[in-house]
């Protein structure tokens, strides 16, 4: 697994997911949140799986203006233009998401079982979750 921390942007894919939000906007979160609800998939990559956690994370950001936790600079930016309004119709999806990664069909917590921060990662995760409720 390629982390480097506990963070929705610490990890190959979701740092690579905050370009796709400054390139297409709130439609590569509805995507990212669409793929990890997909009810055809009997299983959640890990890739999805961050690349949900990444779009919860933009979510959440923009719906509460915290964006203590985004890294990115061009993401930030494109998050100081986006409007809470437009963003809020996401809430339950991305709520959706985030609780589909964190169940038992999906990677990320295998993967996160045997890691030292395994406990810091879910209570990161649970805060998301709160931000979307």
């Amino acid at each position: 697994m390629n982390v480097w921390g506990i963070g929705s942007f610490e990890n190959e894919v979701g740092a690579a997911f905050a370009e796709e939000v400054v390139q297409d906007g709130a439609v590569a979160l509805a995507e990212a949140f669409d793929v990890a609800l997909d009810p055809d998939a009997d299983f959640l990559a890990a890739e999805e799986g961050h690349r949900a956690l990444a779009a919860a994370e933009v979510l959440a950001a923009g719906l509460t203006g915290d964006t203590e936790r985004v890294t990115d600079a061009g993401l930030r930016a494109w998050l100081s233009g986006a409007h809470p309004a437009d963003l809020e119709p996401l809430r339950d999806l991305g709520r959706a998401a985030v609780e589909r990664v964190l169940g038992p069909d999906s990677e990320l917590p295998d993967l996160w079982a045997d890691e030292e921060d395994a406990a810091v990662w879910r209570a990161d995760v649970g805060r998301l979750l709160v931000a979307l409720r």
